[in-house]
């Protein structure tokens, strides 16, 4: 897994948007896809709002995904390896970066047909914890036709990414707007943050 890391942490450095093939191999991805498709149908997923614990608003003109949180509690055990990848990434990327990282939290996020999140920062302006925004798809066969693009809004360009099955994408929760262009099929990731607590 090192190659990935560094493969994630130095297309960071360059670009400020770290890009990783196959963070997620794919029995895991699989796994997981098959956990969130089985959440959906027992309408265990929630409608996401925006905001945070003092003010969440639903906002389906603004984001239309449904989210379900991971949490080792669940006692799942193919969330449990996700979450010791997400350990071992931690652990490399504060030993590697000294970025400090104390914690993290990772929602299952389903987009179905029609659904986009419009543009916005991750960190919320009265909690600065949220350090680094990170994506991992879990969507086999995408084609460019299927929409659901990441967009990043840097300062002089966007930049476009498909969400394909087993990618990962890392960037500052606090400095790039993005995001989640309109999808013609259902969108399946896990997203989050690393947080300093």
């Amino acid at each position: 897994m090192e190659k990935i890391f560094n493969a994630l942490i130095d297309s960071f450095i360059d670009n400020k948007v770290g890009i990783a093939e196959n963070f997620l191999n794919e029995a895991l991805a699989a796994h997981l896809k098959e956990n969130l498709t089985g959440l959906f149908h027992e309408k265990m997923m929630r409608s996401a709002g925006t905001g945070n614990d003092t003010l969440v608003v639903h906002n389906k003109l603004v984001r239309s995904d449904m989210i379900y949180w991971l949490d080792r509690s669940n006692n799942n055990p193919y969330e449990n390896d996700f979450f010791d990848l997400m350990d071992s990434f931690v652990s490399y990327l504060n030993s590697s970066c000294y970025t400090g990282i104390t914690g993290y939290e990772f929602h299952y996020s389903l987009y179905e047909k029609g659904s986009f999140y419009k543009k916005h920062l991750d960190q919320f302006g009265n909690n600065l914890s949220r350090q680094y925004s990170m994506i991992m798809y879990l969507n086999s066969d995408w084609q460019e036709d299927d929409g659901g693009e990441l967009r990043i809004h840097h300062p002089d360009h966007l930049q476009n990414i498909a969400p394909v099955n087993g990618k990962s994408v890392f960037f500052k929760s606090s400095e790039l707007e993005h995001e989640v262009m309109l999808t013609n099929r259902p969108r399946m990731s896990i997203t989050g943050w690393l947080k300093i607590n």
